[in-house]
């Protein structure tokens, strides 16, 4: 479904992602994790055609984000950190705005269990300065959600989110991957990465560490049984070089 293939992002005498090959298959959930600096945010964005790869390629579905960016595009959601709103409309408009970038007639009826699911039915009326931050970032989980992408990109999605709303997070990411979406989670909470994840690709200066299964990464870095994703983590990444800030 996610397809990465010799993708690589420079900038000047810069390279930011190198060499980076991996696939995300339908209901698979990989977790994307390195240090500051380790190209996680870069290779999202040549991901969602926000920028141009210099290298290399991406397919969602089967379908080049370069040479087709709007047809890949349609089965891509991308949630970012921070939420990106307009000021002057309502949650509802938002949403209708968003069904008529995708064509989407049926949008009410697909709106009205995701906003019940994000515990947003009764804030259809709102203006974003209205809502908490963690409320706009469920808006905007609504809004790339609501055209039902086959394949789902998030990052950090929790920020600003109450104990309820990270749980109702986690339960939609394990939703999504059931109904056969392949997600990528980049995220620096590990204990949220293995409980939701699948798979795991780790970064460090713009080169991939390992990628596998949680269970071949576990057993390849874990020094024992117990070791948590925190020590697996570490593990991966500790050469004794530093990383970029």
């Amino acid at each position: 479904m996610i397809e990465v293939a010799g993708l690589g992002k420079r900038y000047g005498d810069f390279t930011a992602v190198d060499d980076l090959s991996f696939t995300v298959a339908a209901g698979q959930v990989l977790g994307l994790v390195g240090p500051n600096g380790a190209g996680k945010t870069t290779t999202l964005r040549c991901l969602c055609g926000i920028i141009p790869a210099t290298f290399g390629s991406a397919r969602i579905g089967g379908i080049d984000i370069a040479a087709d960016p709007v047809g890949a595009k349609r089965q891509l959601a991308f949630i970012p950190d921070e939420p990106r709103l307009f000021d002057h409309l309502t949650v509802e408009q938002h949403l209708n705005f968003v069904a008529r970038l995708y064509a989407v007639a049926d949008w009410r009826e697909r709106a009205q269990p995701l906003l019940d699911e994000l515990e947003m039915g009764d804030k259809r009326k709102l203006l974003p300065a209205e809502l908490s931050r963690g409320m706009k970032q469920k808006l905007a989980i609504a809004c790339g959600l609501l055209h039902g992408p086959r394949a789902v990109i998030l990052d950090e999605p929790l920020t600003g989110l109450d104990p309820h709303g990270i749980r109702r997070m986690k339960d939609s990411m394990r939703r999504l991957a059931r109904d056969g979406a392949a997600i990528i989670l980049s995220s620096h909470l590990l204990d949220l990465v293995g409980e939701v994840c699948t798979h795991l690709l780790i970064l460090k200066n713009g080169r991939k560490v390992v990628d596998g299964s949680v269970a071949e990464v576990r057993a390849r870095f874990a020094a024992d049984a117990d070791a948590s994703l925190e020590d697996v983590f570490f593990a991966a990444t500790d050469d004794g070089q530093p990383s970029r800030a």
